[in-house]
């Protein structure tokens, strides 16, 4: 009956008034709708993590980020992808493992996707970068010189407390300073980048994820950074070293973790970051994760091929094998931009690529083989072989087009030619619209189709 009533009474309504009625309630049930679903608004009750590109809606960082269109965005952020690949390179190449909370310029210019996460009690919200490449979390600590204006303050955390030099966390992190005899605050300065440098003290405090909360936890307080620059509010390790989230919360996650990184197009929509076995998809390929001792905290897989189209690429084996003394193999990894291979590898899936599409081509950017966007109709898809998992790339995976739209280009490029480079890197372009699942209990890891956004 009140149904009915709302319907007469509405019926009564002049035709322009109730137009203008009809106007105001869209409007309403779209701001009302809009406001359900806002991707900014503070966690939910959900165990899962936002993951946000850093140049989108929801990042605190998108002012000074944007650059007039999310492709010239890309190109700048693919241009510091060769300082990221050496840095990486120089992590598969040493000998003696360790866990820098960072590890220079090649590090700290990584933002490419945030997470929210709140630090201290009571928790101070940060947006730390994710990166699977590194182990210790670190953040700016006030009164930190050189550092943005959003830092972690000790003063206000009742559960905050430094570590001694005493402590075996102490002994993981290089260039420690301590004394010989007597105790001392766990302190450690470390030079990058040449004429570069930052200092920190390695603190525990509480550690909010979402719903969760991690005592303890142990992580780099950086005090002062002298050129350079940093992810403004920090970075979050993923890796698989002792000081990494993963092995801080063995108990918590059993070392299983995942995500969805959204489409660098998803200015208004944020991915998903899932810790723990809970939640994870139940039917999912799989590759196996090797390990380079040396380097534990890198995923490594083994890409045995790539296929462009139906044929597949003549690629010598020893470019593809997986070697823990000299580095070489491929790893996936979330700070690098575009999917970057050694020379001779990207120079023959380039010729195959160029080989089925008509050019001519042209170079835009990182990126050398562009071609007329009308020509996608024939554009092939490239295919990743893995032990036990084949992944074909969707094209927007592989494809990344001008501003203008004329131009549609090979999104990879070859590792840089001023290092003698053995790693492939699979980066985030290609991950994106994919679940990658970390299993590190298991030695594996899943790949997965899911919309991030």
């Amino acid at each position: 009956m009140q149904n009915l009533n709302t319907y007469y009474e509405l019926s009564q309504v002049p035709a322009m008034d109730f137009s203008r009625l009809t106007i105001s309630l869209f409007f309403a049930l779209l701001i009302s709708t809009t406001t359900a679903v806002d991707p900014c608004a503070s966690e939910s009750d959900s165990s899962d993590l936002s993951v946000i590109p850093i140049y989108s809606k929801c990042s605190p960082f998108n002012k000074q980020t944007n650059s007039g269109s999310w492709v010239n965005t890309v190109i700048n952020m693919a241009s510091k992808d060769p300082d990221r690949v050496k840095y990486l390179y120089s992590l598969a190449a040493q000998k003696t493992p360790s866990a820098p909370v960072a590890s220079g310029q090649r590090v700290l210019n990584i933002a490419n996707y945030v997470v929210r996460v709140k630090l201290g009690t009571p928790g101070q919200l940060l947006f730390m970068v994710l990166d699977t490449s590194n182990d210790v979390a670190w953040v700016p600590c006030s009164g930190c010189t050189g550092c943005s204006s959003t830092t972690f303050s000790p003063k206000t955390s009742t559960t905050y407390g430094s570590l001694d030099c005493s402590m075996p966390e102490c002994t993981q992190v290089r260039g420690l300073s301590c004394p010989s005899t007597g105790s001392s605050t766990c302190f450690f300065n470390q030079s990058y980048g040449g004429d570069s440098s930052f200092s920190a003290t390695l603190v525990r405090d509480s550690f909010h994820l979402a719903t969760d909360v991690l005592p303890n936890y142990t992580f780099g307080c950086i005090n002062s950074i002298s050129g350079g620059s940093v992810p403004p509010q920090g970075l979050l390790g993923l890796g698989r070293g002792s000081m990494s989230l993963l092995s801080q919360s063995v108990s918590l996650y059993s070392g299983v973790f995942s995500y969805c990184l959204p489409s660098f197009k998803s200015y208004y929509f944020s991915g998903s970051l899932k810790l723990g076995p809970l939640g994870q998809p139940r039917s999912i390929r799989t590759t196996p994760l090797l390990r380079n001792p040396h380097r534990p905290s890198l995923y490594y897989v083994n890409l045995t091929g790539l296929s462009v189209g139906r044929v597949w690429v003549p690629i010598a084996p020893e470019l593809l094998a997986f070697d823990p003394n000299t580095g070489a193999g491929t790893i996936i990894d979330s700070g690098t931009v575009i999917t970057r291979f050694v020379v001779p590898i990207y120079s023959a899936i380039r010729d195959e690529f160029r080989k089925q599409v008509k050019g001519p081509f042209s170079t835009l950017g990182a990126f050398d083989t562009c071609f007329a966007a009308g020509n996608e109709g024939i554009v092939p898809t490239i295919t990743l072989h893995f032990t036990g998992l084949d992944l074909t790339l969707p094209l927007e995976n592989s494809l990344i087009h001008s501003s203008s739209g004329s131009l549609a280009c090979l999104a990879m490029a070859a590792a840089p030619s001023n290092v003698n480079s053995v790693l492939n890197v699979i980066a985030n372009l290609q991950q994106q619209n994919l679940r990658i699942v970390f299993d590190v209990a298991n030695s594996r890891l899943g790949i997965a189709r899911e919309l991030c956004n």
